[in-house]
């Protein structure tokens, strides 16, 4: 089969490599029909979070159930399913509480309790590395899917494709950063970043009961996108000041929600760059500080980029003066995956309106291009097998 194969940082190539097979009597093998290029891949991509050995990559992936394990029986083949990003057994302390990103036996080489930069990581993810498990992801024309008995979710015959695609990992992603801030109605979100994850939370929220979402990124052409698609408030950081902006908005006091859906490698100038070297750090935490900054007294913040080292002048003085509650970490999809294809199904929610690039999977390596250097107003890219 074809699939778009990681080699080192910066060469991602469609390769010709054996096609997947059963493995377990809980797999099953899925004939991929659509999949999308996420910004977590582009962590990979750089180098920023690392591999050795070349890896499939691809975590939101959707397509037909072609073969199933002798323990599946919720699943036949024909069944066009989404399967979510984090890998679940059902069945440990953790996917029985509620907590399946943090699976104790899907992540068989690297799990362990510490989180620790190079091993003791969470539950396994498609497509993300040894560190995570291991497992070929679904940019590929076939993917075997373990545990299938646990989370995929068959969908509505009359979604397309790119209706649904999303509930794979983008909209739960945005979903839960919201869900972890318990709105009660009329609180002002703001969003950092307004690619495809900050786009979601941003729809999310107006579900959830804001009165008022702000989308803060750099590029003018994502705030476009944001306001055309969901109708939100814009600032851009290289003309306006932001902290100061949120502030004037919420009578001094700043946003009740502050979203982080940048993580550690934003838009940044030479000197950031230089101080991130000399400190050993990867990327750079200013986005997440400008959360802390703009929001109020006793808020939420809720971190959805990822973020893969330590970093110096933290500022927990900060946090604590303020009384700030932080959530974050890999979206529990299992918790909300039944509730937001209901979202989908009933037209409540509309997820492809932020595609802007649909390519053949043999483009793959071009669409990581443009991407990764946001090249043609690229937003959202899906590919197809």
């Amino acid at each position: 089969m074809k699939a778009a194969v990681f080699h080192k940082p910066g060469d991602i190539r469609v390769d010709n490599v054996p096609d997947p097979s059963i493995l377990d009597p809980r797999d099953v093998i899925l004939r991929v029909t659509s999949t999308a290029i996420c910004g977590s891949d582009l962590h990979i991509l750089s180098g920023a979070v690392p591999q050795k050995d070349p890896m499939i990559m691809g975590h939101e992936f959707m397509g037909t159930v072609e073969e199933t394990g002798s323990a599946v029986l919720n699943l036949k083949k024909g069944d066009r399913v989404i399967v979510p990003f984090p890998i679940a057994c059902g069945q440990c302390f953790f996917c029985t509480h509620q907590a399946s990103p943090a699976c104790e036996n899907s992540n068989y080489k690297n799990y362990g309790p510490n989180g620790n930069l190079m091993d003791q990581k969470g539950g396994a993810l498609f497509g993300y590395t040894d560190l995570y498990g291991g497992y070929s992801g679904g940019q590929a024309q076939y993917v075997r899917v373990p545990y299938a008995d646990i989370s995929p979710r068959i969908v509505p015959e009359f979604l397309e494709d790119e209706q649904a695609l999303f509930l794979t990992d983008i909209f739960p992603t945005g979903w839960a950063a919201i869900d972890w801030a318990q709105l009660k109605g009329g609180e002002v979100v703001a969003i950092f970043g307004s690619g495809p994850v900050g786009l979601m939370a941003q729809k999310a929220a107006w579900i959830n009961g804001a009165g008022r979402v702000i989308a803060i990124d750099p590029l003018d052409y994502r705030l476009q996108k944001a306001r055309q698609v969901n109708n939100v408030d814009t600032l851009n950081p290289d003309r306006d000041d932001v902290v100061a902006a949120i502030r004037e908005m919420t009578d001094g006091r700043g946003a009740d929600v502050c979203v982080d859906a940048c993580g550690f490698e934003p838009e940044r100038s030479f000197m950031d760059k230089v101080k991130a070297t000399v400190n050993f750090e990867k990327g750079s935490i200013k986005v997440l500080e400008m959360c802390f900054e703009a929001v109020r007294r006793m808020g939420t913040v809720s971190i959805m980029g990822v973020y893969g080292s330590m970093y110096d002048n933290f500022p927990l003085h900060r946090i604590f003066d303020k009384g700030i509650t932080i959530k974050q970490g890999q979206a529990p999809v299992l918790n909300y995956i039944d509730k937001l294809i209901d979202l989908v199904s009933d037209n409540k929610v509309i997820l492809d309106d932020i595609i802007t690039h649909v390519l053949p999977l043999d483009d793959a390596t071009n669409a990581y291009k443009i991407f990764d250097k946001k090249e043609d107003d690229c937003v959202k890219v899906v590919l197809k097998p």
